[in-house]
Formats: C-alpha cells, sequence, structure tokens
C-alpha cells in the first residue's frame, strides 16, 4: 500500500508538473497585454489588450481542475492521516449511530420474537392444562370420593385349559398330583373353560400431609362350595384373594398389613405389595407354574426405602401352616386337624384334616432387601419357621397305636431358607428374571407346595430340605407382542429314620414306599369314577417336579384411559419324578437301594388360552 501511495503521488507530482509546463507555454504567451505608447499632440489609440483575460484565466483553472479530478481518480482512498479532521469525527459518529440503532432495533426485534415465543408458550401451557382438566372429567384415571382416590382395577376373562392327562382341577394345576401309569387320568385327556378367574379390585388412597394411607381389596372367583359343579349352571364362590391396609410416610416408612402376597414373592420395584407390584411369571395358570414361590396369606410388613427408593428392607409376619408328608408314619402325633362345624374354619373333609389346618405356634418371619440400581431389580432374603406337634410316646414303634399319656411333650422344630433373585434388562427388547431358593421346612411358598415336615419313628416333626428354582425370559418384538419362555424346577429332599421294627419312617423310606405298581395300570375300583390306585401299589413319594413353559401375548389395543384386550396362550410340558422305592415281590427282593435315585416318573402336556378385557 505504501509503494503504491509514493507512486500515485510521484505520479501525481509529474501530471501537474506537465500541466504547468503547458500553461506557461501556451496559456501564458497568449495574454498580451502591451502597455499603451503616447504621441506628441496627438495621442493615438494603443493595441487592443486580450480579450477578456479573466475568462482565459477560468477556463485554464477549469483545466487544471479536470486534471486534477483525473489524477484523484487514479488514487487509492485516503488513510486516515489524510481524511479532514473535522469531517473524520463526524462520520465516525455518524457510524456509530447506524450501529447503535441497528442494535438496538435487533433487540427489539429479538424482544418481540420473546415475547411472541413465550405467549405461544403460554398459549400451548393453558391450552394442556385445560385438556388435562377436560381429561380428569371425561376419564379420571381415579375417582375422587371425599377426600380419598378410589381406582378400580381388574379384568374379565374367558379361558380355558387341554391337558392330556386328567387332574380334575378345572384351569388351576395341582403340579403334584401329575397321575403316574398305574392310574386311569394318565390315559384320559380333559378339556375345561372358565370365566372364574375374572378378576375385580379396588386401590383405595387417601394422602395427608404426613404422607398417605389406604387400602386394596381384590376378588374372583376361583372358590368352591360344597354345591359348585360345571352342570346346568355352576355356583363358585367370590373369594377373598387381596385386602389389606397401608399406609406410608413421608421418609419412606411403612406399614401394610392383611392378607396379601408373601413378602418371599418377588416384585418388579421396590419392597411393597400392591395392585400390580408382583413379579407374576406370565401365566395363566392360576397355580403359576413350578418353581415360583407365593402365597397370600395374612401378614404385617414394615418396610423402610433407603436412597430415595432405590434401596429397600422389610420385616414380616405371616400366617403359618405345616404341609406333612411321608409314609410309615407312626399313629401317636397330633399338629391340628379339619375345622370345627360352626367356626369360620372348613368343616368339610376327611377325619384326618384334609384342610391341613395345623395348630401353630408363632407366624413365619420374613425379612427382605432390594434394591434398585437403576438397571434392574434384585433381592436378597429369608424365612424362618417354628413347627410344633404333640406326641404320646409309644410303647413300641406303631402306625395303628396311638400311644398313651403316660409319656407326653409337645416337639418344637425349627425350620427356614434364603432366596436371592434378579431381574434386568438384558437390550430394549428383552428381560431377564432368575430366581433361587433353599431350605428346609419352607416347601409350601413354593407354588407345587410338595412339603414341609415329615415325622421320625417316635412322631416328632422334622423338617425337609427343599430347593426351587425359576428362569424367565420375555421377548418384547413390537409393542402389542411379547414372546416368552418360562422354565421351573422344584426339589424335595428324601429324609428317613430307621423304626424299632427296621421298617424306614419319614419321606420316601425305600421299605414303606411302595412302587411296585406305578407302572401297571389298575381297573377302578368302584363303577365310572372310582380311583384306580390299588393300595400301596405306588406311593411315589416325589424327588423333583419340572415344567417348561413357551408362551405369547398379543395386545389389540392398550390404552391408559381405554383400557386393555389381549390374547395369551401357552403350552406347559410338566414333569414328575419320585425317589425310588420298594418295587420288588417282596421287601428282601425289592430292587431299590439307599443309593438309588430314579423312581417312578410321569409327563403332561397342557394348552391355556386367555382372552381378556383389563380396565385402563
Amino acid at each position: 500500500m505504501k509503494k503504491f501511495s509514493m507512486l500515485t503521488t510521484a505520479l501525481a507530482g509529474v501530471v501537474m508538473m506537465s500541466a504547468s509546463a503547458v500553461y506557461a507555454q501556451t496559456a501564458a504567451p497568449a495574454v498580451n497585454c502591451p502597455t499603451p505608447v503616447k504621441h506628441h499632440g496627438k495621442k493615438k489609440p494603443a493595441v487592443a489588450p486580450c480579450a477578456d483575460f479573466e475568462s482565459q484565466l477560468a477556463k485554464q483553472q477549469a483545466e487544471i481542475d479536470a486534471l486534477k479530478a483525473q489524477i484523484a481518480g487514479q488514487q487509492p482512498a485516503a488513510t486516515p492521516a489524510e481524511v479532514d479532521p473535522i469531517a473524520t469525527p463526524l462520520a465516525k459518529q455518524a457510524s456509530a449511530d447506524a450501529a447503535d440503532a441497528a442494535n438496538k432495533a435487533a433487540a427489539a426485534s429479538a424482544a418481540a420474537q420473546a415475547a411472541s415465543a413465550q405467549a405461544t408458550a403460554t398459549d400451548a401451557a393453558y391450552k394442556a392444562e385445560a385438556k388435562k382438566l377436560e381429561d380428569e372429567i371425561e376419564s379420571p384415571l381415579a375417582i375422587h370420593y371425599k377426600g380419598v382416590l378410589i381406582t378400580p382395577v381388574g379384568f374379565a376373562a374367558a379361558e380355558s385349559v387341554y391337558r392330556n392327562r386328567v387332574f380334575n382341577s378345572d384351569i388351576a394345576t395341582p403340579f403334584n398330583s401329575l397321575p403316574y401309569k398305574n392310574s386311569d387320568n394318565a390315559y384320559l385327556s380333559e378339556w375345561n373353560g372358565s370365566a372364574r378367574q375374572s378378576r375385580l379390585g379396588v386401590n383405595v388412597v387417601a394422602p395427608f400431609s404426613w404422607g398417605k394411607a389406604g387400602a386394596y381389596y381384590e376378588m374372583d372367583f376361583l372358590g368352591a362350595g360344597t354345591t359348585s359343579n360345571n352342570n346346568q349352571t355352576n355356583s363358585y364362590l367370590l373369594r377373598v384373594r387381596s385386602a389389606f391396609a397401608q399406609a406410608t410416610l413421608n421418609n419412606g416408612f411403612s406399614v401394610q398389613a392383611g392378607q396379601m402376597f408373601t413378602l418371599a414373592t418377588e416384585v418388579k420395584k421396590g419392597i411393597l405389595a400392591g395392585p400390580g407390584a408382583e413379579a407374576l411369571p406370565p401365566t395363566i395358570d392360576p397355580n403359576y407354574m413350578v418353581g415360583f414361590e407365593f402365597g397370600r396369606q395374612w401378614a404385617m410388613r414394615f418396610a423402610q426405602s433407603f436412597f430415595g427408593g432405590k434401596a429397600n428392607a422389610a420385616f414380616a409376619i405371616e400366617e403359618s401352616q405345616a404341609v406333612v408328608v411321608g409314609s410309615g408314619l407312626p399313629d401317636n402325633f397330633l399338629y391340628g386337624g379339619q375345622g370345627a362345624t360352626g367356626g369360620l374354619f372348613n368343616s368339610v373333609g376327611s377325619a384326618g384334616g384334609a384342610q391341613n389346618y395345623t395348630d401353630n405356634l408363632i407366624p413365619d418371619l420374613h425379612v427382605k432387601v432390594t434394591a434398585d440400581p437403576g438397571y434392574g431389580h434384585f433381592e436378597l432374603g429369608g424365612i424362618a419357621r417354628v413347627f410344633r406337634d404333640r406326641v404320646y410316646a409309644q410303647t413300641a414303634y406303631s402306625t395303628t397305636v396311638a400311644g398313651t399319656t403316660a409319656n407326653v411333650y409337645n416337639n418344637l422344630e425349627g425350620g427356614g431358607g434364603v432366596y436371592a433373585s434378579a431381574r434386568v434388562p438384558a437390550t430394549k427388547y428383552a428381560d431377564l428374571g432368575l430366581k433361587v431358593v433353599y431350605g428346609k421346612g419352607i416347601g409350601r411358598y413354593e407354588a407345587s407346595n410338595l412339603g414341609d415336615v415329615t415325622a421320625n419313628q417316635f412322631g416328632e416333626f422334622k423338617a425337609l430340605k427343599t430347593g426351587s428354582g425359576l428362569f424367565e425370559l420375555d421377548l418384547h418384538p413390537t409393542k402389542k407382542l411379547d414372546v416368552f419362555f418360562l422354565g421351573g424346577a422344584a426339589y424335595l429332599g428324601r429324609l428317613t429314620y430307621l423304626s424299632s421294627t427296621g421298617v424306614q419312617v419319614g419321606y420316601a423310606g425305600i421299605t414303606t414306599q411302595n412302587d411296585s405298581g406305578c407302572s401297571t395300570q389298575v381297573p377302578p375300583t368302584a363303577g365310572g369314577t372310582g380311583t384306580s390306585i390299588g393300595a400301596g401299589s405306588c406311593t411315589g413319594n416325589t424327588r423333583y417336579l419340572a415344567e417348561f413353559i413357551p408362551g405369547i401375548t398379543y395386545r389389540f389395543f392398550s390404552s391408559p384411559t381405554k383400557g386393555r384386550l389381549q390374547f395369551q396362550v401357552t403350552s406347559e410340558y410338566l414333569d414328575r419324578e419320585a425317589w425310588q422305592g420298594y418295587t420288588g415281590s417282596s421287601f428282601a427282593t425289592s430292587t431299590a437301594a439307599a443309593g438309588q435315585f430314579h423312581g417312578p416318573q410321569a409327563t403332561a402336556e397342557m394348552v391355556h388360552t386367555s382372552f381378556r378385557y383389563y380396565l385402563p
């Protein structure tokens, strides 16, 4: 730029000098104004001066100005040092004023846009609130009654079951009653349709400044009275499924009391019982499946949440019952009986107390901790139990003599177990679940209800080892379709005692478990409806049960305000195997031995279907 300025300045100087030379050579000589000469006696006119001298000067000045303008057109813009000292500040001020005006205009425009956006947002919020109020009026999620919120829950169900073995049990499967091949039921199939699992419930919540209180009621029609049947019209009974009160403080402490799922039943999140809280396997069978831990009974549960609900701990006391199993047991102990006439227990049954009402010393005790770290749900818990029976001593082991009152006492036996479970989302489209249980005397908490205790040769309760496991894989290929695979197993341990007469007493004793006829069909003992099981021909004390279930659930539609309509189908394969027992022609030649495990086996295949409408 500096070189360009110097060159331009030099060029301008040359042009100016040239202009001056031209002016000196042309314009100056043209101005010839001679001085007038005086003559004697008579004055003569002088030579005429230059015509209009000023006009010529003006013309030449115009030519010079034109040359200057031409030179100025070839020069660059003036640098700040060459700018007029008065005009430059004025120009700068004008430019600043223009920039300030532009900024103010931009700010005003932005403010106008913000105001417009705020007005739009306010209008949208108003419309959303209006829509929310309209929805609450037209389709409320809960009914407002005085100071409480009431939410109806439940579904109507049309369900069916096909089994290639006969269980005579409607859509609920008593897994441990799977018949062996000696029974006619093993050669017949059955189909049943039922709407009895249709369910109705109501959840009541009362908010307070310190927290909330409420109650939950739920019922179905799976009860059976003495006149209930499948003839022209049935008379199946409405039964209590769940009914409990609850209160939760703002600090996370809660109390629940009434009939509810046992604390040992896994939940989806947290630790409390409630509508839809339990992580039930997606089966149609009301008894769920082998390997699943559940029970619905009286309980009082105390729970505390930590870290905003990410961790929870609970302690519960629950109704206790003892399921007594075994063969060759002496007849000298007492632990319960059937309900009294006029009381609230069922008084219909055999004299041996078919309803299994046991005289309990204390309730069952449960503890559990759960964690919801943000990825899955995890549980760890335990159960403690105490069994009691009254023993009347015998002079010698007998299955027919009850003993005497000369030596009588109350016998106590402890039991308990631990369990752990995990339920995690494997991917966006798949969930995995796993639960394992092990203990002694906790068999009644497993869906197969295999047994809790047996008795030794003296008639004293002894707890049986038990274990179970459940695996679940849920796939969600679409929002409407679920595909699931379930697998479960339950085990009941052998426990025997040798009596004074050499008889094995307890559960699955070889010399008291007669399995010689488990593979041979026996004709009925009465026409048409009699049992085919001959006395002692097939004891079949169960060693384990296993079940595998694939299934699908398809939701035709699902709406939080209009409910859900769905269809479900499951296919089940059930396997039962007994402990090895006596199989020979005589006890002396029995092929069974203490080290053998495999005994009689039975299998069944089942298909359940369900068509349900769920309340929103």
